[in-house]
This record gives structure tokens, C-alpha cells and sequence, in this order.
């Protein structure tokens, strides 16, 4: 090999390895999700409380993941609220149906905290590395049908008061790509 080649591979790797971001292809469709989507998971869901019904790249290294959710109906006596908090992805809820008293952020018991296993599926399909938490002194929030709720991963967030039953979609924001690209929830599939 001539030392004009090995300087044009070691440039063209040393902007290969500066520059991923310049190779990596944009994305040249949206993606639709249709209502007929959402409630084929959500007749598919049995005693699970959330699946993910797709999870799309949308350039620059960010996936989106769209899932649907429903708790059933529980109250929680005294200050303190069991809570999941999500490391790495950031949550959009948008509320279909119910009402709950959502509490999001607050003091960590440091003590009943517990993260979730890398192979757990709920972490590798749904919500990337997470765990769970006992907080109190949270910021407290009925939501109910139409209502849109930020989360930003670190938070922890979880129902104090749920009447009957909360069923809502989540947008899941995932700037490190943790969640599987091109996932499609096997009730979808083509």
C-alpha cells in the first residue's frame, strides 16, 4: 500500500469516525398511526398495562416510540406513591379515557428504590433503562380525557388515585435509541 492511499484511508476513517451524523440517512416518510392501530393493541393487551405499538427513527439519532396504556382503578393512602422513573426516555401522555391524580418528582426514598433488570422486556420494548420509586412531596395533578402530560426522563411519576381506569397514549422520546427501531407491536404487523 503507497503512503498516498494509507493517508486517504486514514482521512476518509477519520472523517467517518468525526462525522456519523454526516452518513447517517434522514428519514423521507412520516409514519402513521392509525386509530385502527391503537385499538387493535389495545383489544390485545389482556392484564399488561402498557404496549408499544411502534417505535420509529426520526433522524439524528432519535427514535419515537407510540404506546398505548391503561391502569385500572387503585388509591394510595398517605404521602408516600409508588413511581417508575425512565433514565434515558422522556414520556408524552395524551389521556383517551379516566381520570387519575398523577404525581410526578418529589423526595426518593432512597431505601424502596429498585431498578429494573437490562433484560427485562419492559426495559428492552418499552421504556429503556428504569426503575422504580417510593416519593413523596411530588407535584400532584388530576388528568383526564384530552389532557397532555410532559415527563422528562429522570422524573419519577406515578397515580395517587386512579377512580375506575386512566387509559392514555404515550409518546416516548428516545434521544439514545435504547428502544428497537422499527418495533411494530405483532397485532400490527403487515
Amino acid at each position: 500500500m503507497t503512503n498516498k492511499t494509507l493517508k486517504r484511508l486514514l482521512s476518509a476513517a477519520l472523517f467517518c469516525t468525526l462525522s456519523p451524523g454526516l452518513l447517517a440517512q434522514a428519514p423521507t416518510t412520516a409514519t402513521h398511526v392509525s386509530r385502527a392501530d391503537i385499538m387493535t393493541v389495545f383489544e390485545h393487551m389482556g392484564e399488561t398495562i402498557d404496549q408499544q405499538i411502534r417505535v420509529v427513527d426520526i433522524g439524528d439519532e432519535v427514535n419515537i416510540g407510540v404506546g398505548i396504556l391503561q391502569r385500572k382503578g387503585n388509591r394510595t393512602e398517605g404521602e408516600e406513591v409508588n413511581a417508575i422513573v425512565h433514565h434515558r426516555v422522556a414520556e408524552i401522555y395524551y389521556v383517551l379515557s379516566g381520570s387519575g391524580t398523577l404525581v410526578t418528582g418529589g423526595d426518593q426514598k432512597q431505601s424502596a428504590s429498585r431498578e429494573f433488570p437490562a433484560n427485562n422486556v419492559s426495559v428492552l420494548e418499552l421504556i429503556g433503562p428504569s426503575g422504580s420509586r417510593v416519593v413523596t412531596n411530588g407535584e400532584t395533578k388530576t388528568i383526564s380525557v384530552g389532557d397532555i402530560v410532559v415527563i422528562p426522563a429522570g422524573v419519577p411519576h406515578g397515580f395517587r388515585n386512579i377512580q375506575d381506569q386512566i387509559t392514555y397514549i404515550s409518546i416516548r422520546v428516545d434521544p439514545d435509541q435504547v428502544l428497537p427501531i422499527g418495533y411494530e407491536h405483532p397485532s400490527v404487523q403487515d
